[in-house]
């Protein structure tokens, strides 16, 4: 049977209730996804496989941002771009449309999303626009995605969410920036920004990370988890000048630890990071600017830059079995082992900030 066929009499088997125990692999074994362009201006949603083949291709009404995969099922939730009020929930097996999530009145998404560790509830960014305060939307994944809490994220502008291993508890990336959508994606607050992490326990915020005072310009954007509980973070600078730091790492009763670099650097990036890794040793945070066309490298332990290399309209990254995946807006798809060696696939598509690691269960 082909790859097509297969995936057409599991779609069929699905839609009647009957497929016992399908898992990523009858999706193709993506090990990440991410949302992209097409040639001819539609926009989809792909599974990559770790040789950097496309494993999957299926059609997205507009342009997507992050992807949230669930654990255990070859089920995928795509987010509009911010301001975007939907977000889709796709069987990736059949490429059928399970659900829509729609932000309540008043509200709208920031593009990311997480599920539980057992895959029972979705978490999504979301902002409340008249009240100019961040929430976080929770979704019963195992009852057609009914919405059924709604928490404070503590902060502005939540953009990124996480998951801390062995937890249910939450990582966000409040960025800080009051919008609304009468301005389209107009920044309101700039002169008061007061980005931060906040940790969040069955919707209670448990602590909030705030960076030194002279750094409240830059907007806690993108997050990356560790195995060990560290978190990884990305900014986008609104200050003047070239951004002082964007990148840093952090863990729960600890102070942020800031990446530093030089000035030369740093200008190189645009005051802007796209997508950021974390080693899954954590000793090696990436960054990637599709602004700068550049991808860093910093050593978590130094807080120092170890090196930084060209890459035209570098957007997600990705690590992947001590490697990492790297996606551009080129349509090039790299791979780079420990020893710095690239391999590199082209493509026709021009990819979104965002590569999203699809659990060991794809494997």
């Amino acid at each position: 049977m082909t790859n097509t066929g297969r995936r057409r009499f599991l779609g069929g088997l699905l839609a009647a209730g009957v497929a016992p125990g399908v898992t990523w692999a009858d999706a193709g074994s993506p090990a990440f996804l991410s949302a992209a362009a097409q040639p001819d201006g539609r926009f989809v949603l792909c599974g990559i496989g770790r040789d950097l083949d496309i494993r999957f291709t299926l059609p997205l009404p507009a342009r997507g941002h992050a992807v949230a995969a669930h654990p255990l099922r070859p089920e995928a939730v795509a987010f509009a771009r911010r301001p975007g009020t939907f977000a889709l929930v796709i069987d990736c097996v059949s490429g059928t449309q399970m659900a829509v999530l729609e932000a309540p009145e008043g509200r709208h998404f920031y593009g990311h999303g997480v599920f539980s560790s057992d895959g029972r509830y979705l978490f999504t960014t979301e902002n409340d626009y008249e009240a100019g305060r961040g929430r976080i939307g929770v979704w019963d994944a195992g009852h057609g995605y009914r919405r059924i809490a709604d928490w404070d994220s503590g902060g502005i502008g939540p953009h990124d969410i996480g998951l801390l291993p062995g937890s249910d508890t939450l990582v966000v990336a409040n960025g800080g920036i009051d919008t609304h959508p009468d301005t389209g994606r107009t920044k309101l607050n700039i002169a008061t920004m007061a980005p931060n992490l906040a940790y969040v326990q069955d919707g209670v915020v448990v602590e909030a990370a705030a960076l030194p005072a002279h750094l409240h310009k830059n907007s806690i954007r993108h997050l990356s988890v560790g195995h060990n509980g560290h978190v990884a973070f990305g900014m986008q600078w609104q200050g003047d000048g070239p951004a002082p730091v964007l990148a840093g790492a952090h863990r729960m009763g600890q102070t942020p630890r800031l990446m530093t670099a030089p000035e030369a650097a740093m200008r190189d990036m645009q005051g802007y990071v796209g997508s950021i890794a974390l080693s899954s040793d954590g000793r090696t945070i990436t960054v990637t600017s599709p602004r700068g066309g550049v991808l860093q490298h910093y050593d978590v332990a130094t807080a120092g830059l170890l090196a930084s290399q060209a890459m035209p309209d570098a957007s997600g990254v990705a690590e992947m079995g001590g490697a990492l995946a790297v996606s551009a807006g080129t349509g090039a798809l790299h791979l780079i082992d420990a020893d710095g060696i690239a391999r590199e696939r082209r493509t026709r598509l021009q990819w979104d900030n965002h590569l999203v690691a699809v659990g060991a269960t794809s494997a």
